[in-house]
């Protein structure tokens, strides 16, 4: 029987652009982490220092891993974007310090390109990484790179090879959807980082850069909502706290967006959402941090991070007005619909819309991460179902039901079994709403559990000449039990 992808689903294939070859990703992965290593070595250490010759030591083997089919190993900037040779390195959490701080020392030093034309020594590393560290600044940009040239060859340096910057993608236009919203992603993790850093510090976070921060999300939600919804697999468990806020920002915009709301509203939303655990930068680290289960006192003390947020929030510059309905849903969003929940209510209350959609977003991203005490997540397909029947929860059942239709019963990132005996991970909701049960699945191996090396989507409304479906979810399953990174297929 002859399967036929639908246009749709055709056209999201192409959307979503060629998966990358892995081994390549993991050399240009590897090139970049080192470079940025190296670079921090020298400017920390002396030569002579052990850590310096290590971090060049492995500079050195990642650069030749490129370069063992005979090529150049070239570092090239486009954009925001860093190529090695011709792979993409992809932004995630591990890498994205490293990508944007070599992006920041090639456009001080006017680098387009750096080409490595052979086996580089150490002293070699050490004289380009030096000039990086501290390119001429009086020079115009445009002069820089003759100037490094000048220096190199006056140290009789001659393994490396230097472009001038190309011309960058620097529309937004240029780039697809999927690059558009890694990018918008890692900005608002940036942003979210500094800001909880700088109230844990005692300093004043700028809450121009969360608006600003928040403002890309919300164009994005607009856009193509997909794009940035499936980002939200990504879940670091050192940075949690960062990775947590952002997610549920994400979510909560985009089912503001769903309920109706207009862009100014979403703008607080998003802000309100984005700010919702600040409190939490006042909370001991070794509290938040704790393996295992919290005693009575250190749970009080966690649960004070509602009150100290909105202390924190109302402590802001005021510049351009406080954000009242920040404040508000970070002291709201865990109180619960039946005010059960903290902090405790001295007269009764109605949450504001704000709050109860953030509590949506926020209990289903915690439910479905790995956390300090929460070594195995649930599903996501599982998380919403307790959301939906459990209603000892405290979620407003109207803002789950609509949190359900946003998602569908399989959201983005569950990892599904189809009556195919193929093993798929929910790609996107389906954009026909009446199928809730019938996403876009990336179909991750065959029938015999064979893995797939380009994956295609497929929409599970797709139908045979008959009338059949072609595909049906019959279970889900872990993703941990078959070796599968979902972030892998969204970053």
């Amino acid at each position: 029987m002859q399967r036929t992808a639908s246009p749709d689903t055709t056209a999201m294939a192409r959307a979503s652009g060629p998966l990358f070859d892995a081994d390549d990703e993991r050399r240009a992965r590897a090139v970049v982490v080192s470079l940025h290593g190296a670079l921090r070595a020298v400017r920390l250490y002396p030569i002579e220092n052990s850590a310096v010759q290590k971090a060049l030591g492995e500079l050195d083997v990642s650069c030749n891993r490129v370069m063992s089919d005979g090529a150049s190993c070239e570092v090239r900037r486009t954009g925001d974007f860093i190529f090695v040779n011709e792979s993409r390195v992809r932004l995630a959490l591990d890498n994205y310090a490293a990508v944007a701080y070599v992006l920041s020392l090639f456009r001080e030093a006017g680098i387009g390109s750096l080409r490595v034309t052979q086996r580089a020594e150490p002293r070699a590393w050490v004289v380009l990484l030096a000039f990086l560290q501290a390119p001429p600044l009086e020079y115009p940009e445009d002069a820089r790179l003759g100037q490094l040239e000048q220096r190199l060859a006056q140290a009789d340096v001659h393994c490396f090879e230097f472009d001038p910057p190309a011309d960058e993608l620097e529309s937004e236009d240029d780039l697809d959807a999927r690059e558009r919203a890694r990018q918008t992603y890692m900005r608002s993790l940036d942003v979210t980082r500094d800001v909880m850093n700088a109230a844990r510090l005692g300093r004043s976070p700028s809450l121009k850069r969360v608006k600003r921060a928040v403002q890309g999300i919300v164009d994005s939600i607009l856009t193509d909502a997909s794009s940035l919804i499936g980002l939200t697999t990504l879940r670091e468990f050192d940075e949690y706290t960062f990775v947590h806020s952002v997610n549920v920002c994400i979510l909560s915009v985009s089912l503001g967006r769903r309920l109706g709301l207009s862009k100014t509203q979403l703008l607080d939303l998003g802000v309100a959402a984005l700010l919702h655990d600040i409190g939490k930068s006042r909370v001991p680290t070794e509290i938040l941090n704790k393996r295992g289960a919290l005693d009575d006192a250190e749970r009080e003390v966690i649960q004070t991070h509602t009150w100290q947020g909105l202390l924190t929030i109302f402590s802001l510059p005021v510049g351009s007005g406080r954000p009242w309905r920040a404040m508000v849903s970070t002291h709201e969003h865990h109180m619960r619909t039946d005010l059960s929940g903290y902090p405790v209510c001295v007269r009764p209350r109605r949450l504001s819309l704000l709050s109860r959609i953030i509590a949506v977003a926020d209990g289903f991203d915690a439910a479905t991460t790995t956390r300090v005490y929460q070594a195995t997540p649930w599903s996501p397909a599982d998380v919403l179902q307790g959301m939906r029947d459990n209603a000892r929860l405290g979620f407003d059942s109207v803002l789950v039901k609509a949190f359900v239709n946003l998602t569908g019963i399989y959201p983005v990132g569950t990892v599904v079994v189809l009556d195919s005996f193929e093993l798929g991970l929910v790609h996107a909701a389906n954009p026909d709403e009446t199928a809730l049960s019938r996403p876009i699945v990336r179909v991750l191996s065959d029938a015999q559990g064979n893995m797939l090396p380009e994956p295609p989507l497929v929409d599970l409304l797709a139908k045979d000449a008959a009338g059949h479906y072609l595909r049906t979810i019959i279970r889900t399953d872990d993703p941990d039990r078959w070796g599968i990174r979902v972030s892998d297929y969204f970053a």
